[in-house]
């Protein structure tokens, strides 16, 4: 049977896939999406994945599913076409995000393979990625003081925990530190990174958080760890590392993600998935911008994601 290239009913929530997270396994394959956004095409074609419904499992819950690097890890983390990604998912209709991301541990406890629900970010990208839909002639200026969605994250923890007994370790908090990459850190900027109380760090996080804000979505982001970063006396960091300690522990992050959407799918969180405590941020952040002063084509861009807003 071909597979659908459209999909017909809004889809709340997506999952981002990472390093160690190409595909959601024990899923029915609904649909296969190839949008375009004003901001270009995703970085892999977004995948409709059919959840059976907690509580009636003759029913299902729809879940996008893109791959953040692309179908074969082809995009490095400068290359990630975020704003198209986020564009995207949103003309959807998804207002919840869960992102995967492997991480470098800043901290002894943090052991390889544990998990990591962080609640900061601090941003140490230089500007090379765009990281805004509000530019070109309309303003827009978004709080960002709590980056991670805490009722979201309040679910995740507790699905991670759930797992414990299971070999999942979990970290309720953290620091992110978000770098440029695509090299890995110097020593010298690690043990910064450590002195600031930065507990993971990654090259992912940023702008993909701060451009879901923009969207009006709900962010939370499950992190692994797969090394110790270059701060540490043992081994220092590298591609076979973070390969094999992926590859080691992708059958926990499946469960963990799948925990995840088990209990988001249920009807006692339906507010939460829809973001209703971020609806209408944006038209307020975009009407900063006195309306003679708004660029047609700016506008047009935005209508894309917001119609009727601006």
């Amino acid at each position: 049977m071909a597979t659908a290239t459209s999909y017909p009913d809004p889809v709340h929530i997506a999952v981002i896939g990472g390093t160690g997270l190409q595909h959601l396994p024990n899923f029915t394959h609904a649909a296969t999406l190839t949008p375009t956004t004003p901001w270009g095409t995703p970085s892999s074609p977004i995948h409709i994945l059919h959840h059976p419904s907690p509580s009636d499992p003759s029913t299902h819950i729809p879940i996008a599913f893109l791959s953040r690097h692309g179908v074969h890890h082809e995009l490095a983390p400068h290359e990630v076409p975020a704003r198209a990604n986020i564009a995207a998912l949103r003309k959807l209709g998804v207002r919840t995000i869960i992102a995967f991301s492997a991480v470098g541990s800043l901290q002894e406890e943090i052991k390889p393979r544990d998990f990591v629900i962080p609640d900061q970010v601090i941003d140490r990208t230089k500007g090379i990625r765009p990281f805004t839909f509000f530019e070109g002639g309309l303003v827009g200026h978004v709080g960002f003081a709590d980056p991670f969605d805490e009722g979201l994250n309040k679910v995740v923890r507790k699905c991670g925990h759930s797992l414990e007994g299971d070999g999942v370790r979990l970290h309720d908090k953290g620091t992110l530190i978000c770098m440029e990459g695509p090299q890995f850190s110097t020593r010298a900027e690690s043990k910064m990174y450590r002195s600031w109380g930065g507990s993971v760090i990654n090259m992912s996080c940023l702008p993909e958080s701060k451009l879901a804000r923009e969207a009006e979505i709900s962010y939370v982001m499950i992190c692994m760890s797969t090394d110790y970063d270059c701060w540490h006396t043992s081994e220092d960091v590298s591609v076979e590392m973070v390969m094999g300690n992926m590859k080691a522990n992708s059958e926990n992050a499946r469960r963990f993600v799948g925990a995840v959407l088990d209990e988001l799918s249920k009807e006692e969180h339906l507010e939460l998935v829809s973001a209703k405590h971020l609806e209408g941020a944006s038209r307020g952040a975009g009407g900063i911008t006195a309306k003679p002063g708004r660029n047609e084509d700016a506008v047009k861009r935005m209508e894309y994601m917001f119609p009727g807003y601006y």
